[in-house]
């Protein structure tokens, strides 16, 4: 007997041909279930995967379209509040312009009218003048015989005051040391001695008794146009001469009564 005889053998027993055809087709049926098993799970697993995948697209077009409405709908108004807005300037501006027309037709009838005053105005200086030349050409003999006299007293400081004062510029309402209008000139002269004249020609042509133009004596006040509403005053100093304020062009001048004949006189000393 060998000396391994008694001892068992480590080798599995062989199985039969039937038995691993058995297992075989046992463990393939069960594959075959976990695979059906498997492919009806992926079935029912991808279904809500796919309804879930397109749930968010259906989403956002909604609510892109719900934006491009709110943005529609935001730029309508604004279209709106933008047409509105020119139309209420555009009333506005038709409004403004309506009443600058109407402002400016006043406006060109005003300065009309006062041009229309001052041309008849003009005229009746002019016709004033022509009638004056005629009356000193006829009565030169007249201030031939007050040329002579000779300032006294107030008279002679009231004419040396108005002859220091000529060549001084011609402002309306002027009322000196430099300037002056005709009233102003006359009103400051005649209070160096003591006398308050009224401000104005109009009211200076009033102020003292009238005198004839032929009865002149020196420091006597000259006025141009009706008493009352004289529109200049002068002083007469003797020698057929007078001083006032005449126009800017002049200045305070010494002129000669037949540069610009006066209306009337009046004596105040």
């Amino acid at each position: 007997m060998s000396l391994t005889a008694h001892i068992r053998s480590h080798r599995k027993p062989r199985r039969s041909a039937s038995t691993i055809a058995m297992r075989a087709g046992v463990a393939s049926g069960v594959l075959g279930t976990l695979a059906v098993a498997t492919a009806a799970g992926s079935a029912n697993a991808a279904e809500p995967v796919t309804q879930t995948l397109e749930l968010p697209v259906l989403t956002g077009d909604l609510a892109a379209q719900v934006a491009q409405s709110a943005q529609a709908t935001q730029q309508a108004a604004a279209n709106y509040q933008l047409q509105a807005e020119r139309d209420a300037a555009a009333s506005a501006a038709a409004k403004e312009a309506k009443k600058d027309l109407a402002h400016a037709k006043a406006e060109a009838k005003k300065k009309s009218e006062a041009a229309r005053k001052a041309a008849a105005e003009r005229a009746t200086r002019a016709a004033e003048r022509t009638t004056l030349s005629t009356t000193a050409s006829t009565d030169s003999t007249s201030y031939a015989s007050t040329s002579s006299s000779t300032a006294t007293g107030s008279a002679a400081a009231v004419i040396a005051f108005v002859k220091a004062q000529i060549g001084d510029a011609y402002v309306s309402g002027g009322t000196g040391p430099n300037s002056w209008d005709c009233s102003g000139l006359m009103q400051t002269a005649f209070k160096q001695v003591g006398i308050d004249l009224p401000r104005v020609s109009q009211d200076q042509s009033t102020a003292g008794t009238q005198v004839s133009l032929d009865n002149l004596q020196p420091g006597d006040i000259l006025y141009w146009g009706s008493a009352g509403s004289a529109y200049h005053v002068a002083v007469y100093v003797g020698d057929g001469m007078f001083v006032g304020a005449q126009n800017p062009s002049t200045g305070v001048a010494e002129k000669p009564l037949s540069y610009d004949p006066p209306t009337g006189a009046v004596r105040v000393l």
